[in-house]
């Protein structure tokens, strides 16, 4: 009994919520059938809330001292992926065992918390500050980076940075040294842009972002559907079952990045204001266990999986409105998907262990008091 208490069951409940939202999106993107779709993601969904709540009652301890071996180890796929990767959609991102097949690089954006977290939990408030103490951390968010570009994967790439880059902050680096490097960041895009290091469908898509209309029926078709889905479900949407952009196969990748423009046509502004409220508050209960917890990793921990899963929301958010170009980022746990689905489940499963251990502290060598 004491152990069910010591579960955080507001978080739990708000994920049962989004998940079985996910399922009947995807029932109705394939026209009101349990396949392909739904009924895989019901049991995805069932086997990621069985590791999740596995995971509340894992050791602390044991979890900081895995967190480097766990970031090699991903890295390695990750470079593995480059010599024996699947192919599928263009870009070369999945590793396969028989019929499985996993995305390294969609663990990595927990992995590379879990290593964040683990490297300055061991700095001292003066040492966060120096910049040599940066060095390792700004390499191990680079490497992957640069490795999931080469895929090409360029939305898993901006949440590895973009999810790195508030670690830092969430550790106490001070903000001129944001500024220096976002200075450092126009420069690198403007020479990303002019030695074309993107790859051309990539260009396409940003191309397409700022003039939709230059080829509406091909790189601009995405962006195009979306925004009638969008428009065309007003305020309360046209009713489930019901939406003839995606059941009429007009929206692309509609069990995918674009499952938020089927919710908008069916189900109208109140059905999306309904899912971002859920988002929110997920998101908002991973920083209250952050504020309660004692030790830093346990902190980091917690608000990094956060701010990871505020950007997988607020970008394909973003996306489908045509608010940002088209990068290829699932919306967490309504999204088809497999290991976006576990990596959203392992990253909410260590929030429920941070909430667990939040009175303990550890020492720089993991030892838990």
């Amino acid at each position: 009994m004491g152990a069910l208490k010591s579960v955080n069951w507001t978080i739990v409940l708000l994920v049962m919520l989004i998940g079985m939202i996910g399922v009947a999106i995807l029932y109705s993107a394939a026209g009101g059938s349990w396949g392909p779709w739904a009924q895989n993601h019901g049991i995805r969904f069932g086997a990621g809330l069985i590791i999740m709540l596995t995971l509340v009652f894992v050791n602390i301890a044991w979890v900081y001292r895995v967190a480097p071996f766990l970031y090699i180890a991903m890295l390695c796929m990750i470079l593995l992926v480059e010599f024996i990767g699947l192919t599928g959609s263009g870009a070369q991102r999945w590793l396969g065992v028989g019929s499985l097949r996993i995305q390294p690089s969609e663990l990595m954006k927990i992995t590379i918390v879990l290593f964040l977290a683990w490297y300055f939990h061991r700095l001292s408030h003066e040492e966060v500050g120096r910049i040599r103490y940066l060095i390792v951390p700004l390499i191990a968010i680079a490497l992957p980076t640069f490795l999931v570009l080469r895929q090409p994967d360029l939305g898993t790439a901006t949440v590895l940075f973009l999810g790195g880059g508030a670690l830092f902050f969430l550790a106490g680096v001070r903000i001129w040294k944001f500024v220096l490097a976002g200075a450092g960041m126009v420069g690198a895009v403007f020479v990303v842009w002019q030695f074309h290091i993107l790859a051309p469908y990539q260009e396409n898509r940003i191309r397409t972002f700022l003039d939709p209309d230059t080829d509406p029926l091909g790189s601009g078709y995405h962006i195009t559907q979306s925004k009638i889905a969008l428009g065309s479900g007003g305020l309360t949407g046209k009713g489930y079952i019901q939406g003839t952009q995606s059941n009429l196969n007009f929206l692309p990748e509609k069990h995918t990045d674009f499952v938020l423009s089927v919710m908008a046509e069916e189900f109208g502004m109140l059905g999306m204001l309904t899912v971002m409220t859920l988002y929110f508050l997920l998101i908002f209960m991973a920083f209250v266990v952050a504020t309660g917890t004692r030790a830093t990793f346990a902190r980091l921990i917690a608000s990094g999986v956060g701010v990871t899963l505020f950007i997988y929301f607020f970008v394909n958010l973003a996306m489908v409105m045509s608010l940002v170009p088209v990068v290829g980022i699932p919306l967490p746990m309504i999204s088809y998907g497999g290991t976006a689905m576990l990596t959203a489940m392992l990253g909410i499963g260590l929030v429920l262990n941070m909430y667990r251990n939040r009175g303990v502290w550890l020492s720089r060598t993991g030892a838990a008091e």
